[in-house]
């Protein structure tokens, strides 16, 4: 299955107020491994940004004074999430831009909406469904899952998209994360290891009613994210 993670930043809150996307960062999963192919673009929006925007991603209308415009990387950017499922936290404000985006561009977009050449899993919704009533921002979902953001100091589109796919495998399986090389040799950890029992029979605990809900609610959000019945659906578990 091949998965795009995705962020932006943006000049304000709202596309209906003429703002525009001025970063885009995208990296690439395959069968949940980080395949190394990244996407990350700097746009000039052709406007003002909003100092309270500025204030959260510290991104200034000098810095992109040189910077291409949507219109010069959109042809990459829509060849590179094509087919891909898209995994984006808060997806609506994301989608909203980038499709504001293309309605700009009128005939000489590529695409008129990003349900055309993918599909969209929010990541906010699955955290909410996992973890109901409880903080589930990306930096809240960093501290739960031991995602390390300290790095994060300001908001940033490749940075946001590199921890939220750490964040996802962890939510929905805790495969190996971006942190580790998906080519490498895996450590002293590599390989099978076998527990030594001393014989007596392990004992059963019985789930309690709350943590037999909250594994339900695992096992939806993974059918979700698989697309079809997880693997711990089989009367097997296998």
């Amino acid at each position: 299955m091949r998965q795009i993670v995705l962020d932006t930043e943006t000049t304000g809150l709202e596309p209906s107020d003429g703002h525009r996307i001025i970063e885009i960062g995208c990296l690439e999963l395959d069968n949940r491994r980080p395949t190394g192919r990244k996407l990350h673009e700097y746009l000039q929006p052709d406007r003002e940004i909003d100092a309270g925007a500025i204030e959260v991603h510290g991104i200034t209308n000098e810095f992109l004074a040189d910077k291409p415009r949507f219109a010069d990387v959109v042809g990459e950017f829509i060849e590179f999430i094509r087919g891909a499922e898209l995994i984006i936290h808060n997806a609506p404000f994301d989608v909203g831009f980038i499709n504001h985006e293309l309605v700009l561009l009128g005939d000489a977009a590529p695409a008129s909406e990003v349900a055309e050449v993918s599909t969209v899993l929010d990541s906010l919704v699955m955290a909410r469904r996992m973890h109901p009533g409880a903080r589930n921002s990306l930096d809240a979902l960093c501290k739960r899952y031991e995602v390390d953001g300290s790095g994060r100091t300001l908001h940033g589109a490749l940075l946001d998209a590199e921890l939220l796919a750490d964040v996802y495998l962890a939510m929905t399986g805790g495969q190996v994360a971006l942190t580790l090389d998906a080519g490498g040799d895996g450590g002293a950890a590599a390989g099978p290891v076998k527990a030594r029992r001393s014989g007596k029979p392990l004992p059963v605990i019985e789930p309690t009613p709350e943590e037999q809900a909250a594994h339900e609610i695992l096992l939806r959000t993974l059918d979700e994210a698989a697309g079809g019945p997880c693997r711990w659906r089989s009367p097997q578990g296998s």
